[in-house]
């Protein structure tokens, strides 16, 4: 037997949640509809992320260590993003990011929260406003612990440790990274 899960009875009770929390009567979370906006995989800070994969270093026995193991990850991060309509012209925007995650880095899951609100100047335009703030989905890469022989062990940055930078000054140099905060959109439209 196979479980099935009500998705449409999750969005309602939220509805009714969020109605009770603007003051609007339970009548109206029965007409509340919630729509997938948009749905991707990937951002800047996944780009950024395989970009620290480019390169390498050479051992003292002459053998290769490529970054890319470090720093391949066999999920990207997907982005989610829904649209709860309140009204015929307003609505409550929200989402999630799954992150992802790599041997020497990771992009910690996202939520995504905002608003939508348009009106109409004239009977064939449109200006349309919608904010929305990021809590979340900050990328950090993770050090190494390498061996300098006599000189000792010592927690570095991956990616510079086989360079001419003191060790324990490299540790600078880790990424830690913040996606975009707040987005603000403004759109007004004609048709012909």
């Amino acid at each position: 037997m196979r479980e099935r899960s009500d998705i449409r009875g999750g969005s309602r009770a939220a509805a009714f949640l969020l109605c009770a929390f603007l003051g609007a009567s339970p009548a109206a979370a029965q007409e509340l509809t919630t729509s997938l906006v948009d749905i991707h995989q990937g951002s800047w800070l996944s780009d950024r992320a395989r970009g620290l994969g480019n390169g390498g270093y050479e051992l003292q026995d002459g053998s290769w260590v490529s970054f890319n193991r470090w720093y391949h990850s066999n999920w990207v991060d997907m982005h989610v993003d829904f649209l709860t309509q309140l009204t015929e012209n307003s609505g409550i925007l929200w989402g999630f990011g799954t992150g992802e995650q790599a041997e020497k880095y990771r992009i910690a899951p996202s939520l995504k929260l905002g608003f939508l609100t348009q009106t109409h100047p004239s009977l064939n335009s449109t200006l349309s406003l919608s904010v929305t703030s990021t809590f979340g989905g900050n990328l950090t890469e993770k050090p190494c612990v390498a061996d300098y022989g006599e000189l000792g062990t010592y927690s570095v940055n991956c990616r510079l440790a086989a360079g001419e930078t003191a060790p324990e000054e490299t540790l600078k140099y880790l990424v830690n990274a913040t996606p975009e905060r707040l987005r603000l959109w403004l759109n007004y439209r004609v048709t012909f």
